[in-house]
């Protein structure tokens, strides 16, 4: 099999950079080991980026999320039992879309395919070969045969686990790395929503976040230990504990309660690797970096990575310009260490440390109170959380 570009994983960044690359005319392959319906059904963040929302549109892959996705114009922050509005469209004339990862997924999937494009699921024993020089190839086995695809270049698309980034040689990559000492406890609740926007929760015995999925399934997050074990969190313990940490002091203010339809553990870290790349092998999306889900945005930072890539790519098959591969890395990394940056400062602020001291408990009350009651503060939160602009210099 022969192709432009051979992409590892079928996740928003492998998705989004095949169908960016077919609108300008240069093809691709997905290769995947999960099936179709893994992918499309697996849970993930659900906060678009106004850039994210602004691409999916323009590029037409953007209809069903504009009829069912819920856009949202701020999000509270909750401390001491007060909320704080943060108005984003007040502050940075944009907004932020409820969509989940699920359904983009679907809809990248449905536009690949209607357009003819070559997605194959169910693939195993992928490894990559031969980026280091002009003839890079994708192996791998389907329905028990083998097969390679031959392409010019590679695109890693295939997450933290994935294995394209182990498969660059030692030495080259430099980690950077950050564990946090606790996870999130995650449900999905057949209730609706006690808000109409997202609410992030400051409390003494821990985190918690209100946020949803549609009108009637209700997406709620409280912080436990990293490595805690769902068993000893039965559904009337988690809705005792969101009621205590989502507690408000306004009577206008409920937590509906509900069926809880899917409950687990995430562990929460920060982490990128430079360069992401090398050779003919191009890292995107959680190849490359993982930030904590408190600024939500996993998906969009590697929509970010996608577009970088999708433009070099054009640039060189088009002119054969090779300015926008060679600067890549410098061009994502930037943002990346950006988005780094907020995503730990929201962890920080809005999470109890197992070392914490009551010191620290009243400058993170402080904070909250400087970051609620500034404008300037508030502009800063408001206009990194809708997204930063994204830069990308003419190849």
């Amino acid at each position: 099999m022969r192709t432009q570009v051979g992409i590892v994983g079928a996740g928003p960044a492998g998705l989004v950079l095949s169908h960016l690359l077919h609108l300008n005319g240069i093809e691709s392959v997905v290769v995947e080991c999960r099936s179709r319906e893994y992918v499309q059904e697996r849970v993930r963040a659900g906060v678009l980026e106004q850039n994210t929302v602004d691409l999916l549109t323009e590029t037409g892959v953007g209809e069903r999320m504009k009829r069912e996705g819920l856009v949202h114009h701020g999000i509270e922050l909750r401390f001491n039992g007060a909320g704080h509005r943060i108005d984003f469209e007040e502050l940075t004339g944009k907004a932020i879309t409820i969509y989940a990862q699920a359904e983009v997924i679907k809809d990248l999937i449905d536009a690949r395919l209607a357009a003819g494009g070559n997605v194959l699921f169910e693939v195993d024993d992928v490894s990559v070969h031969g980026f280091e020089g002009e003839h890079p190839s994708i192996h791998f086995t389907r329905n028990g045969e083998p097969q390679h695809i031959e392409c010019d270049f590679i695109a890693g698309c295939d997450g933290f686990h994935g294995i394209c980034r182990p498969t660059i040689p030692q030495g080259v990559l430099t980690v950077y790395e950050r564990s946090y000492p606790f996870g999130w406890l995650g449900i999905l609740a057949e209730t609706p929503p006690a808000s109409h926007e997202l609410i992030y929760s400051y409390h003494e015995r821990g985190f918690a976040l209100l946020s949803m999925r549609t009108p009637h399934l209700s997406r709620l997050y409280i912080q436990c230990d990293h490595d805690e074990d769902i068993h000893n969190w039965p559904d009337d313990r988690i809705w005792r504990e969101l009621q205590v940490r989502l507690a408000s002091n306004s009577a206008d203010w409920k937590l509906t309660e509900g069926a809880v339809l899917q409950k687990g553990v995430a562990g929460m870290r920060s982490f990128v690797v430079e360069p992401m790349q090398y050779g003919r092998l191009f890292l995107a999306g959680d190849a490359a970096h993982i930030v904590p889900p408190t600024g939500a945005k996993g998906l969009n930072l590697a929509v970010a990575d996608v577009q970088v890539l999708a433009k070099a790519l054009q640039a060189f098959y088009a002119s054969g310009s090779t300015t926008g591969l060679q600067n890549y890395s410098q061009i994502c990394l930037r943002r990346v260490w950006k988005v780094q940056r907020f995503s730990w400062w929201m962890t920080s602020m809005l999470h109890k440390f197992p070392d914490q001291t009551p010191f620290d408990h009243k400058r993170q009350l402080a904070e909250l109170d400087y970051v609620t009651g500034s404008r300037a503060a508030s502009q800063s939160l408001a206009e990194n959380y809708v997204g930063l602009p994204l830069e990308i210099p003419e190849f």
